[in-house]
């Protein structure tokens, strides 16, 4: 049983996920947003039941909300510790591209071995947020304002390169 609930899997939406939903958004309106300590799992006899921790409540919340949206849902556990290939899969590039990463020390990893390499699954989820905050600066940096109706658009075409060219710049002295 532990190794089938360690599997990834999809689950598909509930006929009945929009009850449960309205028992937890009435029963929150009634006690307000935070959850009571006091959610219970309850089984076939009258005194078989579990209380089930905050964290526990709010992923079964996001849960019956995806599954009431229509939305299928994978629950996917993951280790602390991640090879190549799991870290490529969560930042959705290829496992030579993250190799690289090792290897330029951008993103830090343990070598237990000659050839196995194992990244802490926290480093990798800050190294994606760093990335992403990056790429979100960049398309910021890069962005041009296309209303000033007297402006040369082969001016605006030039003033676009020379920040592409900065912005890249600026990337090509933060990896070396």
């Amino acid at each position: 049983m532990v190794a089938k609930a360690l599997e990834q899997h999809t689950y598909l939406p509930e006929d009945r996920a929009a009850e449960v939903l309205s028992f937890l958004d009435a029963h929150e309106a009634a006690r307000g947003a935070k959850p009571s300590p006091r959610y219970l799992l309850a089984g076939a006899d009258e005194h078989d039941s579990i209380e089930i921790p905050a964290g526990i409540h709010a992923i079964l919340r996001q849960v019956v909300a995806a599954m009431e949206a229509g939305k299928a849902v994978t629950i996917a556990p993951q280790n602390q510790l991640l090879t190549t290939q799991q870290a490529a899969d969560i930042l959705g590039v290829s496992r030579p591209t993250v190799v690289k990463l090792i290897d330029e020390r951008i993103l830090p990893a343990d070598t237990p071995g000659k050839r196995r390499r194992m990244i802490k699954l926290d480093d990798l989820l800050e190294y994606r947020a760093k990335r992403r905050e990056d790429q979100y600066r960049a398309i910021l940096e890069t962005a041009v304002d296309y209303d000033e109706p007297d402006e040369d658009p082969a001016v605006m075409t030039e003033r676009l390169r020379r920040v592409r060219a900065e912005v890249a710049a600026e990337r090509t002295q933060d990896h070396i």
